[in-house]
């Protein structure tokens, strides 16, 4: 069967849904330039995306993106553990023997669950391409088993420690777990790489201590140990390097390079007969210390850091420029499936790099489509295609229809607004206690920094007067400001009549009215209709704005 993505796409593309079938179904072979993944690897916590409220409390909305990841399941995990062992490869037999020794527990369930994946993501794994699989202990030592059997033992290249936290703790009976794993492996040894540098050190630093009218320099000599019959091994201003040192010695470069140092007047010439000239180097020229793989200088970013955006897991722009700018170029594809809030999405926006976004849940993408907007004035389905998302009012009923519960925290997304309770992937497809709660917007309309809450509804059935009147209650109840109420069936003219004869919610900051109860149908929120509100919304985090211009960037798959 054909592959859809073996047709040619030019736009970066964020994908809602399974990764898994999203790269069955879309993506081409050997289409990728470089795989970043941070995929869920903490068994004690579920992969949530989770939001600080306005008091700084973590919020009800705990939508879980993969409920079954740590359980072994008869439904999902063993048909993938039987397909994964029918192809009788060494894969199969590490996860069979893991099985056997470990038992069908959460870990080998996570285990299957990532080896289906990455034999994927090797599939569209361009032979230059690399990947770049981010997880800590619990499961390190495993994973890089599996990408063994898949990638091959040649092609691994590093395993990188970025120490991700200095806090100290009290913790007496173990080492303060500090640093993250990334696990860099290739496709072959022909690959893309470009070394990266780190800032000198204060006593590098100290080195360029002598200062002229182009800034501070050091002196580096010009002889090195170590004879060579090529043109460093030549006489140069009547030195003849095989002569000196008790085992001979060369230049550093050709004799016509130092002749421009010379000429540049670069070069300083010792008092004693037989002193070793040296070059001047300068401080502006010196790109910093060639990088190792333990990563200390890129700190995790503080719930009050400028760049925090509310995620628990969000990774530094740094790290991902790093990444990308080591093994990349631009224009480059760089794939990330767990793209979570869209760190690697936005650092290869900001690089000039096309991109691919994966995440199976809708508060994720949300975010990722804000983020965008606000880090670079770009538009889903305008600036990036936009897949797995209802775009029309047929697409939006069509999901109601499969699932209302994905229906409404996607209805959410439209606002945006944070949900508010229940379980989003959730298998049984249950719905907390929400009180009357689907979400929550929040804004600030003075500067006192105070937030005012917006309690929302969506229903995506029939709908009828009494509805507002529930909303109008549940917003007195909470000492909410307003309320808005989001419905798939267009409102009956009793409800609109209802709506507008509550009273109005004056702003003093801004001396307005606006209606306690706001209604807003789907149909109008994919034409571009907006909460009413005063002031600056709050209810997602924005990103900076970034001033660089994104590169070209060429046909996606």
């Amino acid at each position: 069967m054909e592959r859809m993505g073996q047709k040619t796409i030019t736009k970066n593309s964020l994908f809602y849904g399974d990764n898994l079938e999203i790269m069955r179904q879309y993506m081409a072979d050997e289409s990728v330039d470089l795989i970043y993944l941070d995929p869920p690897f903490n068994s004690s916590r579920n992969y949530n995306v989770l939001y600080k409220d306005e008091s700084g409390a973590e919020s009800d909305a705990q939508i879980v993106a993969f409920e079954d990841t740590w359980h072994w399941t008869r439904q999902i995990t063993e048909p993938e553990f039987i397909a994964l062992k029918k192809q009788g490869d060494n894969l199969a037999e590490l996860l069979t023997t893991l099985v056997k020794v470990l038992g069908r527990n959460p870990m080998t369930a996570y285990l299957v669950m990532m080896s289906s994946r990455l034999v994927e993501l090797h599939r569209v794994l361009k032979p230059t391409g690399c990947l770049y699989l981010h997880c800590d202990s619990t499961a390190s030592h495993y994973l890089r088993m599996v990408l063994d059997m898949i990638f091959g033992v040649g092609n691994f290249v590093n395993e990188i420690s970025w120490e991700r936290s200095s806090t100290r703790s009290s913790i007496s009976k173990s080492f303060r777990k500090a640093h993250d794993i990334i696990l860099f492996y290739t496709k072959s040894e022909n690959y893309t790489y470009h070394l990266q540098y780190k800032e000198l050190s204060k006593a590098s630093l100290k080195l360029y201590d002598n200062v002229d009218e182009r800034g501070n320099y050091q002196l580096v000599p010009l002889l090195v140990s170590g004879k060579r019959n090529g043109e460093t091994g030549q006489v140069w201003q009547g030195i003849d390097p095989n002569t000196r040192g008790k085992a001979g010695m060369h230049w550093v470069t050709v004799p016509a390079k130092l002749d421009e140092y010379e000429r540049q007047g670069l070069v300083v010439w010792p008092d004693k007969k037989d002193g070793i000239p040296r070059l001047k180097y300068y401080l502006e020229q010196s790109p910093g210390v060639p990088l190792n793989d333990l990563w200390y200088d890129i700190q995790l970013i503080s719930s009050s850091g400028v760049e925090a955006l509310g995620y628990p897991t969000q990774k530094p722009l740094a790290l991902l420029e790093r990444i990308i700018q080591a093994s990349s170029n631009p224009g480059d594809v760089v794939l990330d499936p767990f793209c979570g809030c869209g760190t690697a999405v936005h650092a290869a926006q900001k690089l000039g790099r096309t991109w691919i976004g994966i995440d199976i849940t809708r508060l994720a993408t949300t975010l990722i489509k804000s983020r965008l907007y606000d880090a670079f004035g770009i538009e889903a389905k305008k600036d990036y295609n936009l897949i797995g998302e209802p775009t029309t009012l047929s697409e939006a009923r069509h999901l109601a229809k499969q699932d209302r519960y994905q229906f409404q925290w996607w209805a959410l997304g439209l606002i945006p607004a944070r949900p508010q309770g229940g379980l989003a992937g959730s298998k049984e497809g249950k719905k907390g206690s929400d009180k009357g709660i689907d979400g929550v917007m929040t804004f600030q309309d003075t500067a006192s920094g105070l937030h005012k809450r917006i309690i929302i509804q969506v229903k995506s059935g029939k709908v009828k007067p009494g509805d507002i009147r529930d909303l109008n209650g549940t917003v007195d109840r909470e000492k909410a400001t307003m309320g808005v109420f989001i419905t798939l069936e267009p409102p009956s003219q009793n409800m609109e009549m209802e709506a507008l004869e509550l009273e109005t919610w004056h702003s003093e900051a801004f001396n307005r009215d606006y209606p306690k109860i706001q209604i807003l149908t789907i149909e109008q929120l994919l034409a571009g209709a907006k909460v009413q509100f005063p002031g600056t919304d709050t209810t997602l985090k924005q990103a900076q704005r970034e001033q660089a211009k994104p590169g070209e960037q060429g046909a996606l798959l």
